[in-house]
């Protein structure tokens, strides 16, 4: 006969709120710097949160696993909301040219890839909302205060450069992140 028991204890993190930056918590959580504004909907559920002045206390009496997983997932959120506003996030990627010589351009929102593996139509993809792209020769650059926006605008400049119906060793060419948020790939 094999008896779990389950261990309960109290499960407290703290989120530190560096200077300059200003947090409110409410129906959704909003946080101004120095950069800009991030705001988020995060639903808290039954874990405590207790805002002070210099950070944020996230909490939960007799906590299982999961109520610690989620305390941990509500503090990476937060310390990347405060990060965003602080310092921007920074995506590096690089132009890999091996048969055929293509071109891109930024008009606007759109990002427009001319002549990609010789192909004749042109592949274009809408750049989110708040991304800032900067093209400089074969650097591409893309810097924004939300992760998230600056992650997938990184992965929609990979995306539509995808390798298709061909040998993927022989046809290297396309647009590859080199550089994501200080951690070099």
């Amino acid at each position: 006969m094999h008896i779990s028991i389950k261990m309960k204890k109290d499960f407290a993190k703290e989120i530190i709120i560096p200077a300059g930056v200003e947090v409110k918590i409410d129906d959704e959580v909003i946080v101004k710097g120095p950069k800009g504004e991030n705001r988020r909907n995060i639903n808290f559920g039954k874990i405590k949160v207790k805002l002070e002045k210099d950070k944020i206390t996230l909490s939960y009496a007799k906590a299982t696993k999961s109520e610690k997983k989620m305390i941990n997932t509500l503090s990476a959120h937060l310390r990347n909301l405060i990060k965003g506003v602080s310092e921007k996030f920074e995506y590096k990627l690089k132009i890999c040219i091996g048969h055929f010589p293509f071109t891109v351009k930024l008009e606007g929102r759109k990002v427009i890839v001319k002549n990609f593996l010789g192909e004749r139509m042109q592949r274009e993809i809408d750049m989110p909302e708040g991304a800032e792209i900067n093209i400089d020769k074969d650097i591409i650059t893309v810097t924004s205060i939300n992760k998230e926006i600056a992650g997938q605008a990184a992965a929609n400049f990979e995306t539509v450069t995808r390798v298709r119906n061909r040998d993927r060793r022989i046809f290297q060419d396309g647009i590859y992140i080199i550089n994501k948020c200080g951690r070099d790939l």
